[in-house]
């Protein structure tokens, strides 16, 4: 069976902060924020969380004398979070820090930490209504969050007939085996 499409695909893995993981640690931060967010809202601990959210963290490296870097702080987290429209966004604000924010960030990564809650105002109208299509949204966000390039081809909603799919997988599992067996610290296939 042949892929039947052609493009570029990318994988990428890096040792900044895990030997196993192998992801970069803004990325995996960023997805925890949103994880932990659903779960709260699943489990009614903040019942006025609405499903459609996305973040960004940015992190401040220190580049190390063999090359690999260091994540030694949060340098800025954005949440944007759909809400029932009778929260306002000081709460939104306040709950996300306590209690999504510190339980998923690192205490001492967060000195100084400039942090963006619903920057646009009001969320309270997401998802499909909000948006129009589906699948290929926030490519970058199925990646790598900005690492590295991004084919374009989205990954959710597609099978591994799909190379858009299956040959950045694939190209994961390259770059991991890579940095996994130390020789790079980080790795773009």
């Amino acid at each position: 069976m042949g892929a039947g499409d052609q493009g570029l695909m990318f994988g990428y893995a890096t040792n900044e902060w895990d030997e196993e993981l192998l992801h970069p640690y803004s990325h995996v931060l960023s997805n925890q924020i949103c994880e932990e967010m659903a779960i709260m809202r699943k489990n009614g601990e903040i019942p006025w969380l609405r499903p459609d959210c996305k973040s960004q963290v940015i992190v401040e490296y220190q580049k190390l004398p063999n090359g690999n870097l260091k994540p030694i702080k949060v340098y800025n987290i954005l949440i944007s979070t759909q809400h029932s429209p009778e929260v306002d966004n000081d709460e939104i604000a306040a709950t996300l820090t306590e209690k999504v924010i510190k339980k998923v960030v690192p205490a001492n990564m967060l000195e100084g930490t400039k942090i963006v809650i619903n920057p646009s105002g009001f969320f309270d109208v997401g998802g499909p209504a909000a948006d129009a299509g589906l699948t290929g949204r926030k490519i970058i966000v199925d990646s790598y969050g900005g690492w590295c390039p991004h084919g374009g081809g989205a990954f959710s909603g597609k099978d591994a007939s799909k190379v858009d799919r299956s040959a950045a997988y694939y190209g994961r599992y390259v770059a991991k085996s890579i940095v996994a067996n130390k020789l790079a610290n980080r790795c773009l296939v």
